[in-house]
C-alpha cells in the first residue's frame, strides 16, 4: 500500500468528499489506522465548513449601485477540484477570514475612513488576484507590506509564530490576507462601482452580562403531586460568580444566584459507596428548618465513588480556548492560560492534550500531544494572543473532531471549553449552540465548561451548554479558583463515574402536607422522565458530592393555600387528614429513588433509600446539615426569595458558625467573610 503523508493532496480531497473508487479506498484505509491523519482530516473539514459559512453571505462583485440588476441565473454546481491542493485551500480560507476585518473598519469614524481611502486606492484588483493565484512570493510580500504600512492596519490576534498547514507548509497569516482583501474591497471597482457589504455588528455596551430568568420553586401539595423529580447538579459556577460581584462591592443579579450551586460548592463529609458495583451512595437527614421553625428541612446527600489518580484511565483532552478580542482582559485569556498550565502540570505523562483556538475562525494550535512532552504544550499555551470576533460553533466542531480522532476507548475523553460565552459571529443562537453540543455529546466525549471575565459574561448560555454536553460548569474568578477546580478536584472535573443521575422523591401524605425543592429550578424533570433513559441528566465525577434540600410542611402545619398549591383554590374533597388514612400506619417521611448510568452505559440502574423523621431540632442537626442550610438561606436572601422566611444575613452568619467544623481548605471560613461583605452591599 502506498503510504499517505499528511501533505498528500489526496488527503484534502478525501476530507472534502472528492475521491472515488480505488483512491477513496486507499486513503480511507490509511486514515483509519493513523491518528495523525485523522487529526488532519478533522481540521480540514472544520475549516471547510467555516469557509462555506463565511462565503455564504459574500456579496457578488461588480454589483452596480445605480439600479438593481436582474437576478442572475444560478450556475450549475461544479466539483471543487481546485480545493484538492492545500496551498490554494489555505489562501482562500484566509481570504474568507478577512471579511470580519473589513466589517470592523466600516465602524470607524467617517473622517478616519476618508483619510484611509486615497491610500487604499493604490491596491487594484489585479494585484490581489495575482498574489492569491500564484504571483511570485517576493513580489506579493512587498506589495502586502507596503500597503499594510500605508494603511497602518493592526494585525488580528492569532497564535504566534505563524501556524502551519496540515502538511507542514507555512499558512498565510490571517492579518496579511485580511489586509489584502480589505484593500481590494476598499479600492474602486473596475467601473467605479462600490461593493455592497452587510453592516458590522455594533460593539457591545459596557455591561452586557446575561443570566437566564429563574422563578423560585413554590410549595407543592402532596395530595395533588406526591412525586418530585430533578436532575442532579455538580456545577459551582454561581458561587464563584456571586463571590466576584460581592468582592467588587456589588449586589449580584438575582438570576446569577442559583442556590443549589452555592450549596454544592462546599465539600461535605458523606461516606463513599462501599460496593464496587454501585458508584453512588446516599445520605439522608431531617431536622428543623432554621428560617421556618414549624417546617422540616430534608437534606439529601449523594457521594460518588473516588477513583485514585494512579488507577484512572489515560486521558484524551482537547483544550478549546476562546482567543477572541473580548478575551484580552487580565481576568480572561491570561487567566485561562494560567489555569490550563496548572492542569497540564497535574496530568500524567501518558495523557494527551490538543489545543484548539477560536476567534473569527478556528484553528489547531497544537495537535494531540503526550504530556510527556509538556514543554511543547506549555509553549503553545504561552504563545496564545487575543483578537477578532467569537465564532464558537467553529471551534466546537473542530474540538470534538480532534477528540474523536484521538478517542481512547475506556479512557477519559473530554473537551475543556474556556470562554466568556460571548459568541457573536457564525452560529450565535443559544438554541443552535445547545443543539450542536447535545449532538456532539452522543459520541462519548464529555465537556467541562469554564467561564471567565466580566462585563460581557454569558452565564445563561454557558450553563445550558454544560448541561447538554454531559458536562460540569465552573466559573474561574482567580488563580485560586482555577487551582481548586483543576488541581484539587482534578479527578471530579475529569473522570465521570456516573452519568444521567436523576433523583425522585416520593412523599408520604400521612406525614407531609406540602414540600418545596430549594433551588434546582432549571433542573426539574417530569415524573415520567425518571425512568426514561432517553432523558439526559447530570453527571457525577470521581469523589463529587451533591446536596439537595427540601423544605417540608408537616401535616397539620400548613394553611389551605399552601396545601392546595399557590394560586389554586382549596380542594373540597382532598383534605390532608383524609388522604393520610390510606397510609397512616406508615412511619416513613419520604423515600428517595436514584437512577444512574455507567459512563459508557445506555441503561439506568435504580437505588432506593427511605427516611424516617425522628423529630430532630436544629441543635441536634449535624454540622454539615447546618452549614448547607445556612448557604441555602444566604442564596434565598440574595435572591429575595419569597420563601426565605426569617432568614437575614445576620442569621445566616450565626447558622453557618454552628457548622464550621472540618473546614477542609478553609472554604467555610471564606463563606463567613463573604456574608460580611454581602451585609455592606445588600440593603
Amino acid at each position: 500500500m502506498n503510504r499517505i503523508s499528511k501533505d498528500d493532496p489526496r488527503l484534502t480531497a478525501y476530507a472534502l468528499g472528492e475521491l472515488e473508487g480505488d483512491e477513496l479506498a486507499l486513503v480511507a484505509a490509511a486514515v483509519q489506522t493513523d491518528a495523525e491523519l485523522q487529526a488532519v482530516v478533522a481540521e480540514i473539514r472544520a475549516t471547510a465548513g467555516a469557509l462555506e459559512q463565511a462565503l455564504a453571505g459574500e456579496p457578488a462583485p461588480g454589483v452596480a449601485a445605480k439600479a438593481p440588476a436582474a437576478p442572475a441565473k444560478k450556475p450549475a454546481k461544479k466539483p471543487g477540484r481546485l480545493l484538492a491542493f492545500p496551498q490554494l485551500y489555505y489562501v482562500i480560507g484566509g481570504a474568507a477570514a478577512a471579511c470580519f476585518t473589513f466589517l470592523v473598519v466600516l465602524q470607524e469614524p467617517l473622517d478616519k475612513q476618508e483619510a484611509r481611502a486615497p491610500m487604499a486606492s493604490l491596491v487594484q484588483d489585479k494585484q490581489y488576484v495575482e498574489m492569491s493565484l500564484g504571483a511570485p512570493k517576493e513580489a506579493a510580500e512587498e506589495d502586502v507590506e507596503a500597503s499594510a504600512d500605508a494603511l497602518s492596519m493592526p494585525a488580528m490576534g492569532a497564535v504566534a509564530p505563524a501556524p502551519r498547514a496540515a502538511g507542514g507548509m507555512a499558512m498565510p497569516q490571517k492579518s496579511d490576507v485580511a489586509r489584502m482583501e480589505l484593500k481590494r474591497r476598499a479600492a474602486p471597482a473596475v467601473k467605479g462601482e462600490w461593493l455592497a457589504c452587510e453592516p458590522a455588528p455594533v460593539a457591545p455596551a459596557f455591561n452586557t452580562e446575561d443570566y437566564s430568568y429563574q422563578r423560585d420553586n413554590d410549595f407543592v401539595a402532596v395530595a395533588t403531586e406526591p412525586l418530585s423529580t430533578f436532575s442532579i447538579d455538580v456545577d459551582t459556577a454561581s458561587y464563584a460568580n456571586v463571590r466576584r460581584f460581592l468582592n467588587e462591592g456589588q449586589r449580584p443579579p438575582r438570576d446569577a444566584v442559583r442556590v443549589e450551586e452555592l450549596v454544592n460548592y462546599f465539600p461535605y463529609r458523606y461516606a463513599a459507596p462501599t460496593g464496587k458495583d454501585v458508584p453512588v451512595a446516599a445520605h439522608l437527614e431531617v431536622a428543623e428548618a432554621p428560617w421556618a421553625p414549624t417546617h422540616r428541612l430534608v437534606r439529601i446527600g449523594l457521594k460518588a465513588r473516588e477513583v485514585a489518580e494512579a488507577s484512572r484511565p489515560s486521558a484524551n483532552l482537547v483544550f478549546l480556548l476562546d482567543v477572541s478580542g473580548s478575551m484580552e482582559d487580565a481576568n480572561k485569556l491570561p487567566l485561562v492560560k494560567q489555569a490550563m498550565q496548572m492542569l497540564v502540570n497535574r496530568l500524567r505523562p501518558d495523557d494527551r492534550v490538543a489545543i484548539v483556538t477560536y476567534a473569527g475562525a478556528s484553528g489547531l494550535a497544537l495537535p494531540s500531544t503526550p504530556v510527556s512532552r509538556a514543554s511543547e504544550i506549555l509553549g503553545a499555551l504561552d504563545r496564545l494572543t487575543s483578537g477578532g470576533s467569537t465564532n464558537g460553533a467553529m471551534g466546537i466542531q473542530l474540538a470534538y473532531d480532534i477528540a474523536k480522532a484521538n478517542f481512547v476507548a475506556g479512557g477519559v475523553n473530554r473537551v475543556i471549553l474556556c470562554t466568556d460565552g460571548d459568541f457573536n459571529v457564525g452560529t450565535t443562537s443559544e438554541g443552535e449552540l445547545v443543539r450542536l453540543i447535545e449532538e456532539k455529546a452522543k459520541g462519548g466525549t464529555f465537556l467541562t465548561m469554564l467561564g471567565f471575565g466580566m462585563g460581557n459574561y454569558k452565564d445563561g448560555t454557558l450553563e445550558k451548554l454544560a448541561d447538554k454536553g454531559n458536562g460540569n460548569y465552573g466559573y474561574v474568578d482567580s488563580a485560586a479558583e482555577a487551582r481548586r477546580l483543576l488541581v484539587e478536584q482534578a479527578g471530579g472535573t475529569l473522570v465521570t463515574v456516573a452519568k444521567d443521575v436523576k433523583v425522585q422523591v416520593e412523599f408520604n401524605p400521612a406525614r407531609v402536607a406540602a414540600y418545596r425543592l430549594v433551588g434546582y429550578e432549571n433542573r426539574l424533570l417530569r415524573k415520567e422522565d425518571f425512568a426514561n433513559d432517553k432523558i439526559d441528566a447530570g453527571d457525577m465525577g470521581s469523589g463529587h458530592t451533591v446536596t439537595a434540600l427540601y423544605e417540608v410542611v408537616p401535616v397539620g402545619e400548613g394553611d389551605a393555600a399552601t396545601l392546595s398549591g399557590p394560586g389554586v383554590e382549596p380542594l373540597k374533597y382532598q383534605r390532608p387528614s383524609g388522604v393520610a388514612q390510606t397510609v397512616a400506619a406508615d412511619s416513613e417521611l419520604l423515600s428517595v429513588k436514584v437512577r444512574y448510568k455507567e459512563p459508557a452505559g445506555q441503561e439506568s440502574r435504580r437505588l432506593e433509600f427511605p427516611l424516617l423523621d425522628r423529630g430532630a431540632t436544629w441543635a441536634l442537626a449535624s454540622e454539615d446539615f447546618k452549614f448547607a442550610a445556612s448557604v441555602a438561606a444566604f442564596g434565598m436572601v440574595l435572591r429575595e426569595s419569597p420563601h426565605r422566611g426569617t432568614a437575614t444575613l445576620a442569621e445566616v452568619r450565626r447558622w453557618a458558625a454552628d457548622g464550621m467544623a472540618a473546614d477542609v481548605g478553609g472554604y467555610r471560613q471564606e463563606f463567613l467573610g463573604l456574608v460580611d461583605r454581602a451585609a455592606t452591599v445588600v440593603r
